[in-house]
């Protein structure tokens, strides 16, 4: 295969002290182990890139394969050849959706690299950026503690925007126009969810990385792994407890709504309370039959209204002193 300049987004060699030697794809094509741990970034959505995936890179079809794959979720697994990992971080891109968890792909070997995208993850430019100033990972296990540290850096800000929100939302309950804090509380919900569905097999992925790391890595970077699979379980945690305090929100909220609609309806049965005799008289006064009270009296009309009123101060007594109003 011909390789040209698209077939990279970056590619370098580790020099062991946090640097790298960045070059392009003749670098690639002439490197050799002795030189120094390669890493090579590919753009997937690039034919180049999957060409070379496939028929340059000499991985085996089901690596290929796993790094080529459209959506995956977070995972790892080792072979006699190398390691296998998968992990997610949240889109920090600009005018992206947080939700929208990204993913990268890497295969790593204790000389080489290979990592794979299709859309744009902030934690990879943080690495390549790291390695220009010289303060960068030193071997192919420390890169992938790094780029483990920085995803999780990022999940933390995002977990704790996503405290923050249901802090505001507790304090806006019973404040806030209903329908608009049923539509907050509803997206807070959906974004933790969204989160959690892809950070639980990541915090799985992590603990198996450090439980089996290649036989490359040092104790020191086994260590780090597991430090970055307990930030995770943490954030994880933090989720959790946000989701509860969403639903407790939740039951705040409905037995508002209940409260609300059963002062209502209350109400509404003490004026039916009180009209039940009104209508009665004026029902029973209103026949038209015979014998009636006050049918022929002029001050009939009046009779009736004292009747009436009288009925509903005795009511409205009633009410009081049984402290139902």
């Amino acid at each position: 295969m011909v390789m040209n300049e698209t077939t990279f987004l970056h590619s370098c060699i580790l020099d062991g002290n946090g640097g790298a030697r960045f070059g392009d794809t003749s670098s690639v094509a002439g490197w050799t182990k002795d030189q120094g741990v390669l890493w090579v970034h590919l753009d997937v959505n690039d034919d180049a890139s999957r060409s070379w995936l496939a028929d340059t890179s000499g991985l085996d079809d089901t690596v290929v394969e796993s790094l080529l794959a459209d959506e995956t979720r977070p995972r790892s697994y080792s072979t006699d050849k190398g390691l296998l990992t998968v992990l997610r971080g949240v889109n920090t891109n600009p005018g992206e959706d947080p939700e929208d968890m990204v993913s990268v792909r890497l295969w790593i070997e204790s000389d080489r690299i290979i990592s794979t995208r299709r859309r744009r993850l902030l934690a990879v430019v943080d690495t390549r950026d790291s390695l220009e100033k010289g303060v960068g990972p030193k071997t192919s296990g420390d890169f992938l503690a790094t780029l483990t540290g920085r995803l999780a850096d990022r999940i933390g800000d995002f977990v704790d925007g996503i405290e923050d929100d249901v802090g505001s939302a507790e304090e806006q309950l019973g404040n806030q126009d209903q329908e608009t804090f049923r539509h907050v509380l509803s997206a807070l919900r959906r974004k933790i969810a969204s989160v959690r569905r892809f950070l639980a097999p990541q915090r799985d992925a992590l603990d198996r990385l450090y439980r089996q790391p290649g036989l490359w890595f040092s104790n020191a970077e086994v260590h780090d792994l597991r430090e970055e699979a307990d930030r995770i379980t943490r954030y994880l945690e933090d989720l959790d407890l946000a989701r509860e305090r969403t639903m407790v929100l939740r039951e705040e909220f409905l037995a508002q709504l209940a409260q609300e609609q059963n002062s209502r309806m209350y109400v509404l049965s003490v004026v039916a309370a009180i009209f039940l005799p009104l209508t009665f008289v004026t029902g029973l006064l209103g026949m038209n039959v015979g014998g009636l009270p006050g049918l022929e009296s002029a001050r009939g009309v009046i009779g009736s209204v004292v009747i009436m009123v009288g009925a509903a101060a005795v009511l409205l007594s009633f009410f009081r002193w049984k402290k139902w109003l």
